[in-house]
């Protein structure tokens, strides 16, 4: 996904200009660092104390320079509003956020107004279209038949320690259709640019899967899969790119 959002910044933005961004959500602060040190101006937002320490933690061990780029506050991401003005920053991050939010309408909205003309707004989601396919592939036929309800959600417990990894959500959480968050964005001036499907062929793997040896196949394997039809529909989480008019 990284590679994603890479892309789709240096294709709005100047090469070379430093960018503010804000990462709602940042858990432990990975994102926000790989950001920092390419040179652009960080803020992370995370309603967690433990992740704040964390990211804290973490940006400890970065060089001055780095750290001078990045600021932490520990909030609520419903709350932007509060903390920063209308259009501070040129790219807002909202990654594995929505799907523990009942009422994601006002949280977009909200990030949205943290635009700047033209700034990109980049959020990854739960695939609430493809919900059967994990439990469908696994022989969980109860499972499959389930993810086909009126209210998304992601079915079956995850053992993954950390539930707040975007990318391995915890259990019934909450997931999003393509064409709804679609109408947001498009509600709240921010239409979609692009997106992306994420974990196309992983996302129906066992949470204690072994790494394979060669990782960087399996990777450029993603996202071809992740940029093209029909694929990338099937995807556990998708990614998607707005831009603000």
């Amino acid at each position: 996904m990284a590679r994603q959002l890479d892309e789709q910044m240096a294709g709005r933005f100047p090469v070379g200009q430093r960018l503010r961004v804000l990462d709602v959500g940042m858990g432990r602060g990975t994102q926000a660092l790989r950001l920092a040190r390419l040179g652009h101006r960080v803020t992370g937002v995370e309603q967690d104390a433990a992740m704040v320490t964390a990211a804290r933690r973490a940006l400890a061990g970065e060089p001055e320079g780095i750290r001078e780029r990045v600021r932490l506050v520990q909030g609520d991401g419903r709350d932007t509003g509060v903390h920063f003005l209308p259009g501070s920053f040129d790219v807002v991050l909202c990654h594995g956020v929505l799907m523990y939010v009942e009422e994601p309408d006002p949280l977009v909205a909200g990030l949205a107004r943290m635009l700047a003309p033209g700034g990109l707004l980049s959020l990854l989601v739960c695939n609430g279209d493809a919900l059967a396919m994990r439990p469908g592939l696994s022989g969980d036929w109860p499972g499959a038949l389930a993810a086909f309800g009126t209210a998304p959600r992601l079915p079956g417990p995850r053992t993954d320690p950390d539930a707040q990894a975007p990318d391995r959500p915890g259990p019934d959480v909450r997931a999003d259709r393509l064409a709804a968050l679609t109408a947001t964005l498009a509600g709240i001036a921010a239409p979609l640019h692009a997106w992306y499907g994420v974990q196309v062929f992983t996302g129906t793997a066992a949470d204690d899967a072994e790494i394979p040896d060669d990782l960087e196949t399996l990777l450029a394997a993603e996202d071809r899969a992740g940029r093209t039809d029909p694929y990338r529909a099937v995807a556990a989480l998708l990614h998607l790119c707005g831009v603000r008019g």
